[in-house]
């Protein structure tokens, strides 16, 4: 799962750490770009992975006027991505109003899409 979100392009990380070029440019930012890196994790507990930007050093940056300090290894958690299987997902989707109308899915199914409709 990790591989998927740590791709060997860097097109994930590049996407992630895009997050500190615009933060400089809309936000009045000071984020030395390469003081910090991309980094994966997988979540058991919450069955999700996680994107993190990594300190790489101990450092301050400004945003918008504010000063925010940064020790090696603190991170920004920028994303959640849960991972469900099926009856996982329906449940969740029941518990929030919705029903599982229809489900496509690969051979494997290990991707699906799910076509839902409010409860009445």
């Amino acid at each position: 799962m990790i591989a998927a979100y740590d791709d060997k392009q860097g097109v994930t990380a590049e996407f992630n750490l895009n997050l500190l070029v615009r933060i400089n440019r809309e936000l009045d930012g000071d984020f030395a770009l390469d003081g910090f890196a991309h980094e994966a994790r997988w979540n058991e507990r919450e069955s999700a992975i996680e994107m993190h930007i990594v300190s790489l050093r101990p450092q301050a940056v400004s945003v918008a006027g504010s000063r925010f300090a940064f020790a090696e290894g603190e991170t920004i958690h920028t994303e959640t991505c849960r991972k469900f299987d099926v009856a996982g997902f329906a449940h969740s989707a029941q518990r929030s109003g919705w029903r599982v109308d229809k489900l496509w899915s690969d051979p494997a199914a290990l991707f699906a899409v799910f076509g839902l409709s409010a409860e009445a």
